[in-house]
């Protein structure tokens, strides 16, 4: 990671493989995500459920992760069962939050 995460911007950290990664909400990152995961509102409607999947978490914070040195899909998936889901889906909250908020 470059630059520490701007929670001003939406933007968080994520750990993978022991190499911090800036998740960077952006545009172009959002519409990545939301052209696999289908719908980002759908996508918070099944959070506050309880039914978003580890696919879905995997998909959103690989999709955001900032920058050309992004690592594979599986190793993010890998990190997201070490962490657990309690604590993978702190930075996924962090982005639907400015997906639903926008900045302040």
């Amino acid at each position: 990671m470059t630059r520490p995460a701007n929670a001003l911007r939406g933007e968080t950290e994520l750990m993978v493989a022991g190499q911090r990664f800036l998740l960077r909400p952006s545009f172009e990152n959002l519409i990545a995500a939301e052209a696999e995961v289908g719908s980002l509102f759908a996508l918070v409607e099944r959070a506050s459920e309880g039914t978003i999947t580890i696919a879905e978490i995997t998909a959103l914070l690989w999709h955001c992760i900032d920058g050309n040195s992004r690592p594979d899909r599986d190793t993010v998936g890998n990190a997201v069962i070490e962490k657990g889901l309690v604590e993978a889906t702190k930075p996924v909250r962090t982005i639907l939050a400015q997906v639903l908020q926008g900045q302040s």
